[in-house]
């Protein structure tokens, strides 16, 4: 059976636990999926298993399953690890959490650009910004910015390749095809499945110039 999706916003599978978050239209959330302080951008999809903290993400965003982005960190610097130090009232009812421990792990933000593929298991570190068009190969572990339209792998990740050469990938960012209105995008789509990176550019930088 065909999903639809929506452009009044997104479509949220079974299991799902969603706080304090933002979903453009067009968005879908797979099964099971924990999202919290986050934003996602049009088109965007996760899916199923996936945890997503403290993340701005933008619009055409694949997400594959089992993907973690901005997981949260203990305490290194001190006596103990243990949440204790920050969830201390679960532990005694005369104590209150830490909220400025809480405070500054929701302002850790992982950025994400557009039409990005985050591949199966991949755990995306906090203070990491992806750019337009990468691609995070499956169980990498992202610890720094990754350059737009670059193929990065393993643990931790490392450049492989860039996806285009370094003009294309200015051209394709200048055209910046992910801010389209749905009709247009509905009108290119035989070009976006059928012509080559150049043909394509060529095309429609054209139609952006005139």
């Amino acid at each position: 059976m065909t999903r639809q999706l929506s452009p009044d916003g997104a479509l949220i599978h079974p299991d799902c636990r969603i706080t304090g978050s933002h979903l453009g239209a067009f968005t879908e959330i797979g099964a099971g999926t924990v999202l919290s302080n986050s934003a996602m951008g049009d088109y965007t999809y996760c899916a199923r298993g996936c945890d997503i903290a403290n993340a701005t993400i933008g619009k055409f965003v694949n997400i594959a399953a089992n993907v973690r982005i901005g997981p949260t960190d203990h305490p290194m610097d001190r006596a103990s690890l243990h949440h204790f130090l920050y969830r201390s009232d679960m532990y005694w009812p005369d104590a209150a959490p830490d909220d400025a421990f809480f405070a500054r792990r929701a302002a850790r933000r992982v950025t994400i650009g557009h039409d990005v593929w985050i591949g199966h298991g991949a755990i995306i570190r906090p203070d990491v910004s992806i750019g337009n068009g990468a691609v995070v190969g499956a169980g990498a572990v992202v610890t720094r910015d990754v350059a737009p339209y670059t193929v990065v792998v393993g643990v931790p990740a490392e450049k492989l390749r860039r996806r285009f050469p370094k003009q294309i990938a200015r051209r394709l960012t200048e055209l910046a095809w992910w801010d389209w209105d749905h009709d247009r995008l509905r009108m290119a789509l035989a070009d976006f499945r059928h012509l080559e990176i150049e043909a394509f550019l060529a095309k429609y930088e054209d139609v952006t110039l005139h």
